[in-house]
């Protein structure tokens, strides 16, 4: 029996929700081994992971999500079976002054880590490689999706998508991205 552990690959895992949940999932979980991927923009920080950055089931990749090479090398290399996909450009008024890079990251970013996810774990529609029907992506979205609240209130999933700004709206179309890859490929 082989207890190697199973590779997930987590995107934008240097910042700050991805920091926090990679110590939880090697702590909590030591069936899993995590390869990070980010990009270290304004919103990444290795200082938060240094309790993760010896433990031997954890390996840190610099590099861009919009890079289908490197991430065809990383399932291949590590063989992941998972991807839980925090990176994102993020903040509104970030949006509002650069809005190409959000576009470029959020919605071609997370097309690519999930077209690379399907390459790898599927043989066609709804059917995967033997071997690799228990793997799943994760898509980590935002409230913002669903415009803006007032003073009192709160958003479900029934809410109705209503994106306000650039930020927003690259959000929501990997949303849609996500949810179009699920009903065509399984």
């Amino acid at each position: 029996m082989d207890n190697k552990p199973v590779s997930i690959l987590i995107t934008g895992g240097a910042g700050f929700i991805g920091s926090n949940f990679i110590p939880y999932l090697l702590e909590k979980y030591p069936c899993y081994a995590v390869v990070n991927i980010d990009k270290i923009t304004y919103a990444g920080n290795l200082d938060n992971l240094r309790e993760a950055e010896n433990n031997n089931r954890y390996r840190f990749i610099k590099g861009d999500i919009c890079n289908r090479e490197l991430l065809k090398l990383l399932f291949n290399e590590y063989d992941i079976r998972g991807v839980i996909h925090f990176a994102a450009e993020s903040h509104v008024d970030n949006s509002i002054i650069g809005p190409d890079v959000f576009i470029q990251t959020n919605v071609y970013g997370t097309f690519t880590v999930l077209d690379v996810a399907r390459e790898y774990w599927m043989q066609g529609p709804g059917r995967y490689r033997p071997g690799y029907e228990k793997c799943r992506f994760h898509h980590i979205s935002t409230d913002e999706v669903y415009g803006s609240l007032g003073e009192t209130g709160f958003f479900s999933e029934d809410t109705p998508y209503a994106p306000n700004s650039p930020y927003s709206a690259s959000k929501a179309s990997a949303d849609m991205i996500v949810k179009s890859y699920y009903h065509t490929y399984g």
